[in-house]
């Protein structure tokens, strides 16, 4: 990644906190674009991904197989904090050298991946839940280039589902941030226009 992952990760969080902060415990139970998955899976899963990839940055072993409840009391304001322990945790610039002993990849693969996550599951829950998600331009520029790289393998794992149809931008008009992130959810498999009728 051109910029520097924590200042990516500064960038992405504070709109997916606010997405967080804007659910409310009776949407829980609504559905999601990640099959098989409610709005609490969701967020579990999430805050699962911002505590584990702290101790990636630190090339620790982490364990995934484990599903803990993390929607208690104060859930939201804990989801912030752990968002802000990740963001420092990769500001070191160290944490971007060598090979995550855990995951096999190149640790600036592993920070994108943070990134990622936290940039697409906050559309997701935006939309599962009927609020506005505007993601950081910067990171949605910069992920590109990482679903492109992880899209074979992460489709073979079933991770990300076959590509969708990419909305076509207008010839000669300046970048839209939309069709950028409708470009972005699509080859994850997304449909931009999720929920569609019947």
């Amino acid at each position: 990644m051109s910029t520097q992952t924590s200042e990516l990760l500064a960038a992405a969080a504070p709109r997916t906190v606010d997405v967080v902060r804007g659910i409310s415990d009776d949407q829980l139970d609504l559905p999601t674009p990640c099959q098989d998955y409610l709005v609490r899976d969701l967020l579990n899963h999430l805050f699962q991904v911002v505590v584990n990839f702290q101790d990636l940055a630190e090339k620790r072993q982490v364990e995934w197989a484990e599903k803990p409840d993390h929607l208690g009391d104060g859930w939201r304001d804990r989801f912030e904090a752990e968002t802000g322990r990740l963001i420092a945790a990769w500001s070191d610039p160290s944490t971007l050298e060598g090979v995550s002993p855990g995951m096999g990849m190149p640790q600036p693969v592993i920070g994108g991946m943070a990134l990622l996550d936290l940039t697409v599951h906050g559309w997701d829950l935006a939309v599962a839940t009927g609020q506005p998600y505007h993601p950081a331009p910067e990171a949605v520029a910069e992920l590109h280039a990482l679903v492109e790289q992880l899209g074979p393998t992460a489709r073979k794992m079933g991770v990300f589902a076959d590509p969708q149809p990419t909305p076509t931008p207008t010839p000669d008009l300046a970048p839209d941030p939309a069709l950028d992130l409708a470009h972005l959810l699509t080859q994850t498999g997304r449909t931009p226009t999720w929920p569609q009728t019947p």
